[in-house]
């Protein structure tokens, strides 16, 4: 018997070996988009939502922008990336109108909540129950990821909410997050991260404790370049923001954009030889909003219903090009084992979802 097992135990480990040797993917961006719904996602502009000037500055504006008769064409329109590479190249989790369901575990349904189960793989709604700045006391992936020695240094965060230093851990994790209004200070700065130091003192943001996403965006590629981490965390956050104020237009400008934030990135990982054909792209957002447009589209929490649908989508060579799934119900607090296990790595967190086996081939 004993050698029984021992047989089985090799294996198994011959196997997952075999497994990990065939994967392709030795580089993940995992992107999230604050509070980005999964109604815009899926169907693009709201019709309820797009011409009341209650939310929308101009209408007529926005209606040539974005205004399609279907729900494809509307869609193609604000994420173009999405659906043109995306869609065609990985796959897209969430349409509720499909059946394909993508849910929250934690009870909360706002920002450090929904981060934190990203990123730790599991809820805790016992220690994580604001968005107030404190260290996160649990494990992330991205520090299990930097404890290994063949990925450490090799990870990185940049963030437009300057809380992501404290979900991150940035202290105890020893991962270095740009986040906020924090300056580069990435030494010897680059002629374009002196001028997007100096540009963020001039321009304004409209709000306290998040950043334009530009400045994020293009710090974090800087950083890329000069860098080039295996691992690496981005935190847009204009769509939540914009939509807590109720600017649809804001909203729906800045969801589109960062659809092109995220296009740059992948031309960039396919015109680089340490990232092309070895880098695979995992998207969602922290937390969804509400399902009634003229009521609740504005809030989040566990307050409103229909808060904590979300949706993820994937795109990189381990990834089967399965396009819009129709069907099945998937969890947040599944991804941290997908990055992992997309790099080969199995995190050890007993409380973390399981990875999404639909993204490796």
């Amino acid at each position: 018997m004993k050698n029984r097992l021992t047989l089985f135990w090799a294996c198994l480990l011959l196997s997952f070996s075999s497994c990990a040797q065939n994967q392709k993917t030795e580089n993940v961006f995992l992107i999230t988009l604050d509070g980005l719904r999964w109604q815009e996602l899926f169907g693009g502009a709201d019709s309820t939502l797009i011409g009341d000037k209650k939310y929308v500055g101009n209408t007529k504006e926005l209606r040539e922008l974005f205004w399609k008769e279907s729900a494809k064409e509307r869609r193609e329109t604000l994420m173009p990336f999405f659906w043109s590479i995306i869609n065609k190249q990985g796959q897209l989790y969430g349409n509720r109108w499909k059946n394909s369901k993508v849910n929250c575990t934690n009870n909360m349904w706002f920002s450090y909540p929904g981060y934190s189960e990203i990123l730790s793989g599991f809820a805790d709604d016992e220690h994580i129950k604001s968005n107030g700045k404190i260290p996160n006391p649990n494990v992330t992936v991205l520090e299990y990821i930097n404890q290994q020695e063949e990925f450490k240094g090799q990870v990185a965060a940049f963030g437009s909410w300057d809380v992501f230093p404290f979900i991150i851990n940035e202290e105890r994790s020893g991962v270095p997050v740009n986040a906020g209004f924090e300056k580069s200070k990435d030494k010897p700065l680059s002629e374009k991260e002196v001028f997007l130091n100096k540009l963020q003192d001039e321009i304004p943001s409209p709000w306290g404790s998040v950043r334009l996403d530009a400045f994020t965006h293009h710090f974090m590629m800087e950083y890329v370049k000069k860098h080039g981490p295996r691992l690496i965390y981005i935190a847009y956050g204009e769509t939540d923001d914009f939509a807590h104020e109720g600017k649809y237009d804001h909203y729906l400008k800045s969801a589109h954009q960062t659809d092109q934030f995220i296009k740059q990135i992948w031309d960039y990982i396919q015109s680089t030889p340490q990232y092309r054909d070895k880098t695979t792209l995992l998207i969602t957002t922290d937390h969804g909003r509400g399902t009634i447009p003229k009521e609740t589209w504005k809030g989040h929490g566990s307050s409103i219903k229909g808060a904590d649908q979300i949706w993820i989508a994937a795109l990189g060579p381990d990834t089967k090009f399965l396009g819009e799934s129709t069907k099945g119900q998937f969890y947040q607090n599944q991804i941290a084992s997908t990055v992992a296990e997309l790099l080969g790595i199995k995190y050890k967190q007993p409380k973390a979802g399981k990875a999404l086996k639909s993204v490796f081939k």
